[in-house]
C-alpha cells in the first residue's frame, strides 16, 4: 500500500486562489494552494490598503508554481524572489510570504506534523502574546488595559496616535508622556508595556521621546525613527543604552536586517511573516539575530494565518521574545474551525499537521472585503504632510 510520504512525492500544485474577507478593522488577504492530491495549504498576505494589489501579485508570482512539487519550498522561494528580476518591497514580499506559508502548510499536512517541528522545534511549550490598548481611542487606554488584564494578558502595546499630529512637538511629547504614565500607574510594574511610534520621530525629537519614556520601564520602544533612517537610529542607540529599541515591520528581507544587526542598533527585531518573505525567510532572519543576541517579536496585527505562521516560528526559535496578537475575537471565532486558545497571556499552538488552521469558507465568503476608508492621513498645523 502506498504511504502518505510516497503519495506526497507525486503532488503537484494545481490551483492558487485568493480570498479577501472583511474582519472588522481590516480585510484579511488569504491564499489557498490546492494540489492534485486534494491536500491544500493556507497562507496570508494581508497588507492594509493594498489587499487587491497583493492578490494580483500572488497570481502573477504564483503562476510559476503551477504544476510544481509543493514540497520543494526553498527552491520555490528562490525562484519567486530571484527569477522576477524586480526585487523587494512590501507588495512583492507579501505575495511571496503568503505563498510560502501555504507551501509549509501543505508540507506539514503531507508529512502529518506541525510546522514548528519541521523547523526544528519545539524550543518552548507556548507562545507569549501581547494585545493593543487605546490605539484608536486614547481615552480608553486604561479601560482596555484592565479588560485585557482581566482576561489574563500580561503585556500590552499602545501608541501611534493620529490625534497628536496637529500638535506642536512639545505638546505632543507632553500628551504622549502623560498617556504612558497613566497606563503604567494603572497596570502596575508587573505588566509589560510596549510603545509604537510608527517612525514619526527625527533624531532630536526621537531622542527627547526616548528620554521622556525612560522612567516607565518599557519592554521596548518600537519604530522611533523611520526604517530607512539608520543613522538616526545609530544616534539613539549611542545616547539611549538603557532603552530597548525595536524595529522591523517595514523591513522585508534578510538583507534589510543585516546592517541593523551588524551595527547592533536594536535590541528587538519585528519581522512580519506576511511581509518579510514568509516562514522561510523569517527563520533565516531570526537565526541572524540570534548571532547578535537580538530577540525576535514578530509584527502581527493581521489575521489567523499570520498568527499561526508567527506562532510556529516562535515555537522553533530560541531568541523569541513575544508575539503581537490582534484579538478580533468575534471574527476569528466565526471563521476558524480550529482552536487556538490563549490562556494567562500565552497562545497554545495546536498539535495539528501543517499550520493547524482550517476556515469555514462560507463565513469568509459571507464577509466580502470592504473599503477601509482610504489611507490614513496626518497634517501639521501649517498643512504640511506628516508621517502616519
Amino acid at each position: 500500500m502506498e504511504t502518505s510520504t510516497e503519495k506526497s512525492r507525486r503532488m503537484k500544485i494545481q490551483a492558487i486562489e485568493t480570498i479577501v474577507s472583511w474582519a472588522g478593522l481590516r480585510n484579511w488577504l488569504l491564499v489557498k494552494i490546492t494540489t492534485d492530491t486534494g491536500i491544500y495549504g493556507w497562507g496570508e498576505g494581508t497588507l492594509e490598503g493594498k489587499e487587491n494589489t497583493v492578490a494580483a501579485c500572488i497570481q502573477e508570482v504564483g503562476a510559476i508554481l503551477k504544476g510544481a512539487d509543493p514540497l520543494e519550498i526553498e527552491r520555490h522561494w528562490q525562484v519567486m524572489v530571484r527569477h522576477g528580476f524586480w526585487r523587494g518591497g512590501a507588495v512583492l514580499n507579501s505575495a511571496v510570504a503568503a505563498l510560502d506559508q501555504a507551501l509549509w502548510d501543505i508540507r506539514g499536512k503531507a508529512w502529518s506534523v506541525p510546522v514548528y517541528k519541521m523547523l526544528g522545534g519545539p524550543a518552548r511549550d507556548r507562545v507569549r502574546v501581547y494585545t493593543h490598548v487605546g490605539n484608536y481611542d486614547p481615552d480608553r487606554i486604561v479601560d482596555d488595559a484592565q479588560r485585557d488584564i482581566d482576561d489574563g494578558y500580561t503585556a500590552m502595546k499602545t501608541g501611534s496616535w493620529a490625534d497628536l499630529a496637529p500638535l506642536s512637538e512639545s505638546e505632543r511629547l507632553a500628551v504622549y508622556t502623560e498617556r504612558i504614565a497613566r497606563l503604567r500607574e494603572s497596570v502596575g510594574p508587573a505588566i509589560d508595556i510596549m510603545v509604537d511610534d510608527h517612525g514619526r520621530g527625527r533624531s532630536a525629537s526621537a531622542a527627547r521621546l526616548v528620554h521622556a519614556l525612560q522612567p516607565y520601564g518599557l519592554l521596548f520602544l518600537e519604530e522611533v525613527t523611520q526604517p530607512d533612517d539608520i543613522e538616526a537610529l545609530a544616534i539613539l542607540r549611542d545616547i539611549s543604552p538603557r532603552m530597548n529599541l525595536a524595529t522591523g515591520e517595514r523591513l522585508y528581507s534578510k538583507w534589510d536586517y543585516r546592517p541593523l544587526l551588524e551595527r547592533r542598533l536594536v535590541d528587538v527585531i519585528q519581522p512580519d511573516l506576511c511581509h518579510a518573505g514568509g516562514i522561510t525567510e523569517c527563520k533565516k532572519i531570526a537565526a541572524m539575530a540570534e548571532a547578535y543576541y537580538v530577540q525576535v517579536a514578530p509584527h502581527n496585527p493581521q489575521g489567523p494565518v499570520s498568527t499561526a505562521a508567527a506562532a510556529h516560528l516562535a515555537m522553533a526559535i530560541p531568541n523569541f521574545l513575544i508575539l503581537e496578537y490582534d484579538r478580533q475575537d468575534e471574527y476569528r471565532k466565526n471563521a476558524l474551525m480550529t482552536s487556538w486558545p490563549v490562556e494567562s497571556g500565552y497562545l497554545h499552538v495546536p498539535d495539528l499537521p501543517g499550520l493547524g488552521i482550517e476556515f469555514d469558507e462560507n463565513v469568509l465568503q459571507a464577509n466580502p472585503q470592504r473599503p477601509v476608508g482610504g489611507p490614513r492621513t496626518a497634517f501639521a498645523t501649517d498643512g504640511s504632510v506628516m508621517d502616519v
